[in-house]
This record gives structure tokens, C-alpha cells and sequence, in this order.
């Protein structure tokens, strides 16, 4: 089978792989049928996962159909249209029980990291009954790639772990996918206003396509000016209920430490390679809470109920589509974002 492969620093390629066979009773074979790429592959090849080895599949995102099934895996079978996790969680260890799979004993993120990944014609499953969801009838395909990974993210460690309730402010410091997907998941909560920040217009503009009440370009002032920018949306807290930092930059996080109001909340979502300065001296007296997580997963069976009853509408946020044989033309489309004014892609086989 063909297969998107790590392939040393700065470097990806497609070869030839073995098919992958189930290992242990309690997995599954699945069949690619979309693919897509997210930020962390790009992590991936820029050299910051030494825990990746050379000639790894890379993806953790994907919809396929279950080509076979090890004798152990129950409420699938084989021929079924599923969506994987990104997250692999065995269930049974202290971690799962809490609904952290991410840290998950026995799996977390590995796919695509340590064993290899979707984007390939074939993907081996670990813990297949836990971490392959049957696709609901009549729920577009292509819109449910964001299903494996940002969409729950938005969710469980922006708005669930931001504390967005009805009435809250919400400011989202970067509109790329992670935060626009934040957006989206910080809505069922019906807030009072959401309000994104980018330095880039065009992902502003599908902000405010997908519902920001404002959306305020950052590229023109300071750090420090932002938080004059975004006064009037302040009130008594003196500054948003809830910001959601969607980039992972120390520029960003510095941000949200300005933009957050008294008894407000920053949940950072964002992948941040280097340390951030905390402005604790500023921010304990002004009761802040800060969280940060990686993603469980756990929410994916509540969103892909919301898909089927037509609540849910990511459509916007996947920008360009190719064929598996163009992978790594996505790969250059995707990591000139900027510039080709991507966000998601589809990658279809």
C-alpha cells in the first residue's frame, strides 16, 4: 500500500508499505477513505517530536470503512463507515476511567507518532471498540475529517475547560483551524459575544463568516495595543470572561494575560514549543483561572450526534481538496497557509 511517510528533518515521501495486519484481538483494519493534515505533522517534520522515528506513517485523522476486525472488538464490524480518534484509549486504565485518554497508559497519541498513522490506504486500530465511531447516515464525510481532532479540541480544552457559559464574553486569540473550531464549540454554550484576534484578514473574514460577532486585526499595533482595540467589549470584568489561546506562541499567550477580565478564564489550546512568560504578580489578584490539556477525545460520539441532527457546520473550514497521489502537494499548500490561505485540507483516496 502507498503511504505518507517522516522521512528525517524537513523531509516527507511516499512509498511502499507492507498492509497492516491486526496485532491483537482487540483491533481493527481500516480502509482510508479521507485523510487530512493538522499542524502537529508539521511539528512532526520540522524536527520538534524526537519521538517520531524516521519512516513513520504520519496523520491521525480519518474516515474509512472497517476491513476487518479482531475477535475481541465489539459495536463495530467490518464494511462499517467510522471516523478514528486522534486520541487511542484503552478504557480500562485510571487515565481513560477519567476521561483522559490522552494520557492513556497503554495508547494517548500514537497514531501517527509511534505507530504508524491514516495517511495511508490501510491504518491499524488499536482499542478499535473505544476509538472508531460509526459515521451517522446523511452526515457529509469530507466535513466530518475535522471530527477526529480539532472539533473536539475546540471543545474539551477550549470552551469545556474555559468555562463558557450563556451570557460569558469570549475573546479567541487566533483564527487558524484550532481556533475557528473553538468557535464553533464555544456557540452550544451561547455566549453573549465572540470575538476573534489574527494578524491574518482572510481567516478573520471566515471568523465572521462562521458567526464572530467581531473579529479585530492585530497585524497594525503592539501586543499591548490589542488590549486598547478590544476595550469596549470589557464592561465591569475589565476584560473577556474567557479567552481561548489558539496559536501557541509566547507573543499570544501574552495576550490572553492581557485581554482576560476579573474572574476570568485563559485556556490555552495552542502547541507551544518554548516557554511563555507568566504575568502571575498581575493575574492571582484578579482571580484568573489558566488551563491547558491535550485532547481526550471523549466528546466525539456527543459531536457526531450533534452532526446528524444538523447542528454543526464546519464546512467552511476545509479550504482545499486533492486526491492521495497529490499528498505532498497538500503538504506545501497546507504549510504556506499564509499565503494559500488554507486552513484544512481534504485528502481523498
Amino acid at each position: 500500500m502507498k503511504a505518507l511517510t517522516y522521512d528525517g528533518k524537513g523531509k516527507i515521501k511516499v512509498v511502499d508499505k507492507p498492509k497492516p495486519e491486526i496485532k491483537n484481538a482487540d483491533e481493527a483494519i481500516v480502509k482510508l477513505l479521507r485523510t487530512t493534515i493538522c499542524g502537529t505533522d508539521l511539528h512532526i517534520i520540522k524536527g520538534d517530536v524526537p519521538t517520531c522515528e524516521q519512516g513513520r506513517t504520519l496523520g491521525h485523522e480519518g474516515v474509512g470503512i472497517v476491513e476487518d476486525i479482531g475477535s475481541e472488538v465489539k459495536g463495530i464490524k467490518k464494511g462499517d463507515r467510522v471516523l478514528n480518534g486522534c486520541i487511542t484509549g484503552c478504557a480500562t486504565c485510571s487515565f481513560c476511567k477519567r476521561s483522559m485518554q490522552d494520557q492513556c497508559t497503554h495508547g494517548g497519541w500514537v497514531l501517527g507518532h509511534t505507530i504508524d498513522g491514516t495517511q495511508a490506504e490501510h491504518v491499524r486500530i488499536p482499542f478499535a471498540s473505544n476509538n472508531l465511531f460509526p459515521i451517522p447516515a446523511g452526515v457529509s464525510e469530507r466535513s466530518l475529517l475535522l471530527y477526529s481532532d480539532i472539533l473536539p479540541t475546540g471543545l474539551e480544552v477550549g470552551a469545556l475547560r474555559g468555562q463558557v457559559v450563556p451570557g460569558s464574553t469570549v475573546a479567541i486569540v487566533g483564527a487558524g483551524p484550532i481556533g475557528l473550531a473553538s468557535g464553533i464549540a464555544a456557540r452550544l454554550y451561547s455566549p453573549k459575544k465572540i470575538v476573534f484576534f489574527d494578524r491574518d484578514q482572510s481567516r478573520l473574514d471566515v471568523a465572521k463568516k462562521m458567526g464572530a460577532d467581531e473579529v479585530i486585526n492585530t497585524s497594525k499595533t503592539s501586543v499591548e495595543g490589542v488590549r486598547a482595540m478590544a476595550k469596549q467589549h470589557f464592561g465591569e470584568v475589565d476584560g473577556f470572561d474567557v479567552v481561548i489561546e489558539a496559536v501557541g506562541v509566547p507573543e499570544t499567550f501574552q495576550m490572553c494575560q492581557d485581554l482576560v477580565g476579573i474572574g476570568g478564564k485563559i485556556a490555552n489550546v495552542g502547541v507551544h514549543g518554548v516557554g511563555v512568560k507568566l504575568d502571575i504578580d498581575r493575574l492571582w489578584p484578579r482571580s484568573t483561572t489558566i488551563s491547558m490539556a491535550l485532547v481526550s477525545t471523549h466528546t466525539i460520539p456527543m459531536l457526531l450526534d450533534l452532526a446528524a441532527a444538523g447542528k454543526l457546520d464546519t464546512s467552511a473550514l476545509i479550504t482545499h481538496d486533492f486526491k492521495f497521489n497529490e499528498i505532498e502537494k497538500a503538504y506545501d499548500i497546507f504549510g504556506r497557509a499564509a499565503e494559500t490561505k488554507s486552513l484544512k485540507v481534504n485528502i481523498e483516496f
